[in-house]
């Protein structure tokens, strides 16, 4: 099976849950097939929490969610070592991270010390448990929500962690028309769809595909492109930080996941254009002054995008 064929299975499937979110799931699809993770911003009740669930019903993967909390402790995601009286030895509990798609739930509700935990298995792709590492299994996909408006009782991310994560997606509310769709699907059926939804993929098939994308090719004008744009980010007067080289390598990656799931085996420079602002939006920090006459992160990407020269073929 292609990677093109994969995708549209995959959003079909999830199609019979979600109404309306066959960006979101291709846009999910292209972070999983680049071995990185995903960040949703969004309001509650739109659908992260379902899209996770549906995710990982259709590729037969396991599936955990952790809600985050200020007093969630390291070892609640982790696991820890127990002392079992009747053996007279330690033995381990695996928490909720030893799984293979991970919902973390309002993030940013926990404390830095927790939060860094799941850094080291979202960078390392392991945990470590009384010094002793352990390997995570593949494939290994972090969906974490935010909720942008309440922000009581919250800690922000760092921006190492926040680096960490390809993407960042918001799901918005759907159109009237998918609204409608979405109260008549379940008005129809009195089962939750999910649990009729039967798996698209196996693993054995996603780490293939996985390899597959990194041998879609990149022409030297293309990489260049990226370059330009991620050197642009870090030039501008309004922004304080810019693109990190992490940030440079998975919008290189992203864009050959794309391209593979459009059906074809190289890059255009629309690719690029496309996946900057999910790929990029969330890794620049703008000046105090910026911030202060109202200018987005968004708005400033835009420009920056429309400044740098896309590369066109030679006739």
């Amino acid at each position: 099976m292609d990677i093109s064929t994969a995708a549209q299975r995959l959003r079909e499937n999830v199609g019979r849950v979600m109404v309306g979110k066959e960006e979101s799931v291709n846009l999910a699809f292209v972070a999983l097939l680049c071995e990185g993770h995903l960040l949703l911003e969004d309001v509650p009740g739109t659908g992260k929490t379902t899209l996770a669930k549906t995710l990982a019903k259709s590729l037969a993967c396991s599936f955990r969610r952790i809600q985050f909390t200020p007093d969630l402790l390291p070892s609640d995601l982790t696991g820890l070592a127990i002392y079992n009286q009747k053996t007279q030895d330690f033995e381990f509990r695996p928490g909720p991270v030893l799984t293979q798609i991970l919902l973390a739930d309002e993030i940013n509700r926990a404390t830095p010390r927790t939060q860094s935990a799941l850094l080291e298995a979202m960078q390392e792709r392991q945990i470590t448990v009384d010094g002793s590492a352990m390997r995570l299994p593949r494939p290994f996909f972090v969906m974490a929500t935010q909720n942008p408006i309440e922000l009581e009782g919250t800690f922000p991310l760092p921006e190492a962690q926040v680096d960490r994560f390809l993407m960042r997606l918001e799901l918005g509310y759907p159109s009237a028309a998918q609204e409608s769709a979405l109260l008549k699907r379940f008005e129809q059926t009195a089962h939750e769809p999910l649990d009729a939804l039967a798996p698209v993929l196996d693993n054995a098939t996603l780490l293939e595909l996985q390899r597959a994308a990194q041998t879609v090719r990149v022409e030297d004008s293309i990489r260049e492109y990226i370059v330009s744009i991620a050197r642009a980010t870090r030039a501008h007067d309004a922004i304080e930080l810019g693109v990190s080289p992490r940030g440079t390598l998975y919008l290189y990656h992203a864009a050959q996941a794309f391209a593979a799931t459009q059906g074809r085996d190289f890059v255009l420079p629309d690719d690029v254009k496309y996946l900057a602002p999910f790929v990029l939006t969330h890794r620049l920090i703008l000046s105090a002054q910026t911030r202060l006459r109202g200018r987005t992160t968004q708005a400033l990407l835009h420009e920056i995008i429309e400044s740098v020269p896309a590369p066109v073929e030679q006739p």
